[in-house]
């Protein structure tokens, strides 16, 4: 049997499918009754966290070879400071695209932080989606808008048109789609730039684990 996608695609896309099916899951789950839906979160940590370790080796972007330098690294941590100050100022109500369909709110029945919940959704936010997101929109979607063969496709050599694709498809799947369109642009143009995802997954790590801290701290729970 033939598979549309090669394996390459299919590695790169799994994790992500994981992480959305389940997302719609933990949405569509009643808040209230004796599972606490929240906690599908965690599920969907564990499960992508997993795929991502099974097929470690069979992603080139992360080798030794292209690990950032300390000048990439730097300029990813600040773009992700600037993505990150601007994710939580674009929200006014014309930037906002419908309702989050798994709202976040980690507190108990007495509005009190439940610090493991928390926790959890931190890591994930901070640490794998980064990792999940990144090998799906930038190294395979956006590659791919080039060329069906995307692993030959040079990301410093990726066309205007597939980083404008990408990145409108990205807006999609966020509620605060002009936040996702400066995002999505800023990682974009980080991988471009330097030709190494790693870079921007330390951009998006450092925007999501900011926001992640900001809104633990401000008890903004809409941002999560």
């Amino acid at each position: 049997m033939n598979f549309p996608l090669g394996r390459s695609a299919l590695v790169r896309i799994a994790p992500f499918g994981v992480f959305i099916v389940l997302l719609s899951v933990r949405g569509a789950l009643p808040q209230s009754g004796a599972f606490d839906a929240r906690w599908v979160y965690g599920l969907s940590v564990l499960l992508c966290a997993a795929l991502l370790l099974a097929f470690w080796r069979e992603y080139g972007e992360f080798a030794r070879q292209n690990l950032p330098t300390p000048g990439e690294a730097a300029l990813a941590a600040a773009v992700g400071v600037v993505v990150f100050v601007l994710w939580i100022v674009l929200d006014a109500p014309w930037m906002q695209l419908g309702d989050a369909t798994a709202t976040f709110t980690p507190l108990d029945a007495n509005g009190q932080p439940m610090w493991p919940l928390i926790a959890v959704r931190w890591i994930g936010a901070a640490l794998l989606v980064p990792l999940v997101e990144e090998l799906f929109w930038r190294s395979f979607v956006m590659r791919w808008i080039d060329s069906p063969v995307f692993e030959a496709v040079n990301p410093r050599r990726v066309s205007l048109k597939a980083i404008v694709l990408s990145t409108f498809v990205f807006m999609l799947v966020h509620t605060l789609w002009l936040a996702a369109v400066v995002a999505g642009l800023a990682y974009a143009w980080l991988y471009r730039r330097t030709g190494k995802l790693w870079v921007a997954v330390i951009a998006h790590a450092v925007t999501n684990g900011a926001l992640g801290v900001w809104v633990v701290a401000t008890g903004s729970w809409a941002f999560w």
